[in-house]
């Protein structure tokens, strides 16, 4: 691809960012702004790339949804310049490091997933876009949503096909503050009951691992894992030596390689509402709702970590921050407030 078109790809990209401005905006006045504004694009049976459609929105006069984009436009600037500052060698990837990015080649999409990171609920949106689950994405069961073969990935692709869509598709992630996100993966798969085989995987292995006396009980099961335990368990060496670390608990920057793959848009748990109506507005899907949390449920996220992290030590707060410290640099994240560093 010709430096000219890589400049194109780029400004596109950036665009993506242009959309977020609207922040404050309800995600019903983004697909009202869609519908009303690019009626000319997806919506008008024209098939323009959502590529397109963000590149358009960067040229086009200033409206509403062209201010959309400085936020992202912002995101993904910072996202380049953390990489240039932070990164120095980094290895080529291979097929399995572009397990965790999705492909929609309906709508020229490529999401990379990250756990805990409302991933369920945009494995869902894909499947009904695609026509590969009912319409609503609410209908499809979160088991259906994560089902081995339901979305391919681009680990699927040969390399002529793995760039193809790298330089034409629309490329986008969630992200979330990665404590909050730990807290999250603790408490859905260690912590609860109906996480049994998490538990039996993990919770036994880091029972056996870290207690000089552990009951039977909680070596046959491991259900009572502490969050003190999860943590040490993560700071300990063997663990990443023996295995990568479960997807759950991954650091983001490993699992979806932001240095190396171009991401247009770079959406936030914490603004979730509008980053997903925007990008369901550049795929031509303004009316598509994206499946809302309870309201009061982000709040209750944070309060609960708050609370698992305020029985940690200083010391092994650092020592979090330091394995976790590229997500928190690349995204933009400071350290909460409740952390210790000093």
């Amino acid at each position: 691809m010709g430096r000219r078109c890589w400049r194109r790809r780029a400004l596109a990209a950036a665009c993506l960012g242009a959309a977020l401005l609207l922040l404050g905006a309800a995600p019903r006045a983004l697909r009202l702004a869609f519908e009303n504004s690019l009626s000319s694009g997806w919506l008008s049976g024209k098939r323009r790339s959502p590529l397109q459609m963000l590149y358009d929105l960067d040229q086009g006069p200033r409206s509403a949804l062209a201010a959309l984009a400085a936020e992202h436009r912002q995101r993904r600037d910072l996202l380049r310049r953390a990489c240039s500052r932070h990164t120095r060698r980094q290895r080529l990837l291979g097929p399995e490091d572009l397990r965790h990015v999705l492909v929609d080649d309906a709508h020229g999409l490529l999401y990379c997933y990250v756990p805990k990171v409302a991933c369920t609920n945009w494995k869902r949106v894909l499947l009904a876009l695609s026509g590969r689950g009912p319409a609503d994405p609410r209908a499809i069961p979160a088991h259906e949503a994560h089902a081995p073969g339901r979305l391919p990935s681009l680990a699927d692709f040969g390399p002529a096909e793995i760039n193809r869509r790298l330089r034409a598709y629309l490329a986008f992630l969630f992200v979330r503050e990665p404590f909050e996100r730990l807290a999250s993966a603790y408490r859905n798969k260690l912590a609860r009951p109906h996480g049994a085989a998490f538990q039996r995987r993990f919770g036994t292995r880091i029972v056996r691992r870290l207690r000089p006396r552990p009951r039977p009980e909680a070596l046959a099961r491991g259900h009572d894992v502490r969050f003190a335990e999860f943590l040490a368990y993560l700071l300990d060496p063997r663990t990443r030596r023996d295995e990568p670390f479960n997807e759950h608990w991954e650091r983001a920057h490993a699992l979806c390689h932001p240095c190396r793959l171009r991401y247009d848009v770079v959406g936030r748990f914490e603004t979730l509402a509008d980053d997903a109506a925007f990008v369901l507005g550049l795929a031509g899907a303004p009316h598509l709702r994206f499946p809302a949390p309870p309201p009061g449920a982000p709040a209750a996220a944070r309060a609960r970590a708050e609370r698992l992290f305020r029985d940690v030590s200083p010391f092994y707060q650092r020592r979090l921050f330091d394995l976790y410290r590229m997500d928190f640099l690349l995204f933009n994240y400071s350290a909460p407030a409740y952390v210790r560093l000093r």
